[in-house]
């Protein structure tokens, strides 16, 4: 991945004004918590809010709220440990213990494989709903747009730029249909506290598919391409990890709220697209052309992401050029869209288990980050770390064991 010269202090041989610099750390964190965001909104997202607010209803409220919080708890981990340290967590987890940190690679390099097979499947699936265009042909053209993105000099900033833009398209949208489907508000802040039932298993899924696997990772190891490490970025690097939750959780509660609606009607939901009949039993064709353009531009989003993310734990920070990094990250897409082509979808039922399958793999990379935090100061460049923050983080983490066990059932049911 090219990083944008600004980002370094240095433009071609001309210093670039004060203004130019801020400027420039403004776009590269706007982002990384967009591309962390707009990562964690892809199909599978889409899919598994619209999916279990059709099975529990209004008690899905109470999931989400959770979800949210075990996630900035542990964001604000991870984002702080790889940002201070300045490695990426492949790194951290190999001088921890030599070979973790390609063990880990592996199951994020798989995992990213699977969820992008999945996002250009919902990319067809966006096509075909604006414009009737053939799923295969739309998940190909989506592939293509993707790989030509990281193939420009700039790639980094367009990338900035684009998922931004991504990411403002598809609240906005969603809000509209979450108006037009009326939701029963109340009953679902009532959940939020006193839920009629509580179900491990998505919520340990919503944690997986929001910052499970290359999704934890995506925006830090953004904020390391650009130089916004070390001690003095901490409080931007917490700032943004934050931030990067929140643009996520409030995607979802937007969505669960459009869903809710619809479900609380009396509709029924298709099995093989809830989030798409539910947008059109919300605003009718209008309504399916809107949710045509949130998961195309959910999908290319998180195809970003995923490959961008993906190819980060395949390299050091200083082991590859980043032109030849770009190429890499071109050549993850076109395996995608390759084998994307021959299967032609990624079923309800995958997307769904390749988020439950991250949210228990998860403690594996936030145990490596928690020890860094506990007992590698020097890895840290001396930062003595706040021993509260630590201390929230393993909790979290603690929650994500248990809440992992206790969805085995879950992950079992679906096959």
């Amino acid at each position: 991945m090219e990083t944008d010269p600004a980002a370094h202090g240095h433009d071609s041989g001309n210093a670039p004004t004060g203004n130019r610099l801020l400027a420039s750390k403004r776009s590269t964190l706007l982002g990384a918590m967009f591309l962390m965001s707009t990562a964690a909104i892809g199909p599978g997202f889409l899919t598994q809010t619209a999916d279990f607010t059709n099975q529990i209803g209004a008690a899905f409220a109470f999931a989400i709220v959770i979800s949210i919080i075990v996630d900035i708890a542990l964001q604000l981990n991870i984002w702080r440990v790889i940002g201070i340290s300045g490695q990426r967590a492949h790194s951290l987890g190999n001088l921890v213990l030599p070979g973790l940190g390609w063990l880990m690679s592996i199951f994020i390099v798989i995992g990213g494989l699977v969820f992008n097979i999945g996002n250009l499947s919902g990319a067809g699936l966006g096509t075909d709903s604006m414009f009737g265009l053939e799923p295969r042909i739309g998940g190909a053209i989506t592939a293509v747009l993707a790989i030509g993105l990281f193939l420009y000099r700039r790639a980094g900033r367009a990338m900035d730029r684009l998922v931004v833009a991504l990411g403002f398209v598809m609240i906005a949208l969603t809000v509209y249909v979450a108006i037009s489907s009326s939701p029963p508000v109340g009953t679902a802040l009532k959940n939020v506290v006193l839920p009629d039932t509580i179900n491990f298993f998505m919520i340990t899924t919503l944690i997986g598919g929001t910052i499970g696997g290359y999704i934890t990772y995506s925006g830090a190891h953004r904020l390391i391409d650009s130089n916004v490490t070390g001690p003095e970025s901490s409080g931007t690097i917490t700032k943004a990890s934050v931030t990067g939750v929140l643009i996520t959780g409030l995607m979802r509660i937007i969505l669960f709220l459009a869903v809710l609606g619809v479900v609380a009607g009396g509709a029924t939901l298709a099995s093989d697209n809830p989030p798409g009949s539910a947008f059109q039993i919300a605003a009718g064709d209008v309504g399916l052309r809107i949710f045509g353009i949130v998961i195309w531009a959910a999908a290319i989003s998180s195809v970003i992401g995923a490959a961008y993310t993906s190819v980060s734990f395949l390299t050091t920070v200083n082991g590859m050029a980043d032109r030849m990094r770009s190429w890499l990250t071109g050549a993850f897409i076109l395996i995608s869209g390759i084998i994307f082509v021959f299967v032609g979808s990624a079923p309800v039922k995958l997307l769904i288990f390749a988020g439950a399958f991250n949210g228990i793999i998860l403690p594996i990379g936030v145990a490596i980050v928690l020890w860094v935090a506990w007992r590698r100061r020097d890895l840290l460049h001396g930062y003595v770390y706040p021993k509260w923050l630590a201390i929230v983080g393993t909790l979290a983490w603690l929650f994500t064991i248990y809440s992992g066990y206790n969805s085995l059932s879950g992950i079992a049911d679906l096959f």
